[in-house]
């Protein structure tokens, strides 16, 4: 194994399909929480953490979007993982036996509409590869997970159903985090630049910080706000633009920015990945 790399949620679960994915000479290690992870992170227990930042359906993960930024963390790749959807049952259970699907609260609405028209209760779990594990322990014919193919494999349970989401594209981006930063990396295609930033409390702000990015041809791929501090004026933004700091249209804007915010933090220099399109 090259190095240990930690997730939230039990083996089986999408973030382990992430590490598979992005990492896979890497020994997974799951783990209860975000903070659990970045914790494993920081003090040197494992190499990296994988984190899920939001997904096509479901939109933004929040605690994440708070965490990243005081996690002293830095993100180092990007992965994109196509979540399919499967209902998972108990060997010999047939789809006409479920009455109930257990699953995380994100990936509930993911199949929704599936759910609907079987007649089928969806349970709230905590992980859905917890889910599967629990329906395996229970050998119960009416109890199925929400899962992974992963984790039909993992805990000897039945495919009953198939890539049963809504969406045809239902996809979750996943952040690598690291200890160290890495500003090395230029590659052949797209490097993507993660930060995060507060503006001053000017007429505007806002506004005129996003201007420089604008005039020096920057992509902003990403950009979104949440509250800090528990208070409902100081905002902060994170942003995800096309480009490295060192060069010459991004550093441009980058400095424009720091003229009207009062922090500007980065979060990550990295590769684009293939599947970002």
């Amino acid at each position: 194994m090259a190095g240990r790399i930690a997730f939230q949620g039990e083996l089986g679960a999408y973030s382990h399909q992430a590490c598979q994915q992005s990492r896979p000479d890497f020994e997974p290690v799951p783990s209860t929480t975000f903070e659990e992870v970045v914790d494993r992170v920081a003090r040197g227990d494992v190499d990296l953490g994988m984190l899920a930042v939001e997904n096509s359906t479901y939109g933004r993960v929040a605690d994440v979007h708070s965490l990243l930024p005081r996690a002293g963390l830095h993100i180092v790749d990007e992965a994109f993982v196509r979540v399919h959807v499967n209902l998972l049952g108990v060997k010999g259970a047939s789809l006409a036996d479920v009455k109930e699907a257990h699953g995380h609260v994100v990936i509930l609405p993911q199949c929704a509409g599936f759910l609907k028209a079987h007649g089928i209760l969806g349970k709230v779990s905590s992980d859905n590869a917890r889910a599967a594990r629990e329906v395996a322990e229970g050998g119960d014919r009416s109890r199925a997970a929400l899962a992974s193919e992963l984790a039909a494999e993992i805990y000897g349970l039945d495919v009953l159903a198939r890539h049963i989401e809504d969406q045809a594209n239902n996809t979750t981006r996943f952040l690598v985090m690291s200890r160290e930063p890495n500003l090395t990396r230029r590659g052949q295609g797209k490097m993507i630049t993660t930060f995060t930033f507060r503006v001053r409390n000017i007429p505007a702000a806002l506004y005129k910080a996003m201007g420089g990015f604008a005039t020096n041809g920057v992509n902003m791929t990403k950009l979104e706000s949440y509250m800090v501090g528990g208070t409902f004026t100081a905002t902060e933004f994170y942003a995800d633009i096309e480009g490295h700091p060192e060069d010459p249209n991004v550093a441009l804007a980058l400095e424009e920015l720091r003229y009207f915010t009062s922090e500007v933090r980065i979060l990550g220099v990295y590769p684009a990945d293939r599947e970002r399109g």
